[in-house]
């Protein structure tokens, strides 16, 4: 999974698979869900993402991951 921001549109991206989108649906106002070729979610697409979310802080819990601290 990568989390990607993009500041100068205040978007965030969160890749969920290395699998390309063919579909996308908006669930909610800026809000869109990509999917695959077979109906998996690959992507969520949050648009002014500092209004929606608190992007200041990331915390993962009891994941299976190596952290890695990474600035813009």
């Amino acid at each position: 999974m990568k989390l990607t921001y993009f500041p100068e549109t205040d978007s965030l991206y969160i890749d969920l698979s290395i699998k390309s989108s063919v579909k996308s649906e908006e669930i909610s106002e800026g809000v869109v869900l990509d999917y695959d070729s077979e109906d998996n979610l690959v992507g969520i697409d949050i648009d002014n993402a500092s209004r929606k979310l608190d992007l200041s802080e990331l915390i993962t819990i009891k994941m299976p991951i190596v952290s890695q601290r990474i600035s813009a």
